[in-house]
């Protein structure tokens, strides 16, 4: 009897489905397992190839699989669609896993340690009290608008009016609206204070890795980017190129290119939006304070914003900081204002 030779898991919450094959594609393995029974499963197989879709538990699993010698590889759930060649369920997806793994040109994700899920825990915790907090102000900005009071843009300026507008006795307001509309006043400044305990832990942790400390030298990298790139590549030689890092996070213009006449649209906003959305941020912050700096970059954005414009220069700079963060982590050097390749 031949050897297993790759494995492919359908994750679930309660019952697994496996597909194994040996080094001729022929079906050995075929069957549904408990939760329970999974690790003991796994580890009565010789080492071999597991593949797994990049959903809730992936990298949990692959680091017990690797406890047993077994090469794991996780990878998106859009390079195991093609493969899957009927129905979809979870017998089929597994097979269309198992397929995709073996594939030469398919794309893997690195599998994440807990100390990195942590640190992203922490990220994920913090942009859901930015989203609640928004959608709080936007309610009181619609409630308060049903009384004929407007508040003006901006989450600062709302923020100081709204006190004035709960103080203020002659502004037709009804009392039971007042109190309300206080309790979710007071709600707000609680989630400024979360918010405010989640960047410090941020800030905390910055400080404490070497790589992101690195990467915060770059202007327009701050903590929140820095743990969040560190959080998130656990190996940059993962990417051959600093383009390819460019276009994981969604930083590279669209192709639609034929007949070789190349046609390039905008960036095609893939992979770690968060990261992306970060970077961008940072990119504005720096294009707005460079006007009286004389370095390399500096000059460059002053010159790229008069032929292309303020938006494009943006992206620009954070295309080229992502390219940056790539070559200081796989190098492991330390950045350079002025740098010139020799």
């Amino acid at each position: 009897m031949s050897l297993i030779k790759a494995i492919g898991i359908d994750l679930a919450k309660l019952v697994f489905s496996i597909h194994g094959v040996d080094e001729y594609g022929k079906t050995k393995l075929k069957q549904t397992v408990k939760r329970n029974k999974l690790l003991e499963k796994i580890a009565n197989i010789p080492p071999c190839i597991i593949g797994m879709e990049a959903c809730s538990g992936a990298h949990y699993w692959a680091r017990e699989f690797t406890k047993y010698g077994h090469d794991v590889r996780i990878m998106a759930s859009k390079f195991v669609i093609p493969y899957r060649q009927s129905e979809k369920n979870d017998a089929n997806d597994a097979e269309a896993i198992c397929e995709a793994v073996t594939r030469p040109k398919t794309r893997f994700v690195c599998i994440k340690s807990e100390e990195q899920q942590a640190v992203l825990c922490l990220h994920r915790i913090r942009q859901g009290q930015i989203k609640d907090r928004t959608a709080m102000i936007n309610r009181l900005r619609g409630l308060l608008s049903e009384f004929g009071i407007i508040m003006p843009k901006g989450r600062y300026p709302a923020q100081k009016h709204i006190v004035e507008i709960l103080e203020d006795a002659e502004n037709g307001l009804p009392d039971l609206a007042r109190e309300l509309l206080h309790d979710l006043w007071l709600s707000i400044k609680q989630q400024n204070q979360d918010i405010l305990r989640s960047d410090r832990k941020l800030y905390a942790l910055a400080n404490q890795m070497k790589d992101a400390k690195r990467l915060m030298t770059i202007p327009g990298i701050g903590e929140v980017t820095a743990t969040a790139v560190v959080a998130t590549v656990s190996d940059a030689k993962h990417f051959s190129t600093s383009r390819q890092f460019a276009a994981w996070i969604g930083l590279v213009p669209k192709q639609y290119s034929t007949g070789g006449k190349p046609t390039l649209g905008r960036i095609s906003k893939r992979g770690e939006k968060h990261i992306r959305t970060s970077l961008i941020h940072g990119a504005r912050a720096v294009i707005a304070n460079c006007a009286n700096k004389i370095d390399r970059t500096s000059l460059w954005i002053k010159a790229l914003i008069e032929r292309r414009g303020f938006k494009r220069a943006v992206i620009a700079l954070a295309a080229k900081n992502a390219r940056l963060i790539w070559s200081l982590l796989q190098s492991g050097q330390e950045y350079q204002v002025n740098y010139v390749k020799t």
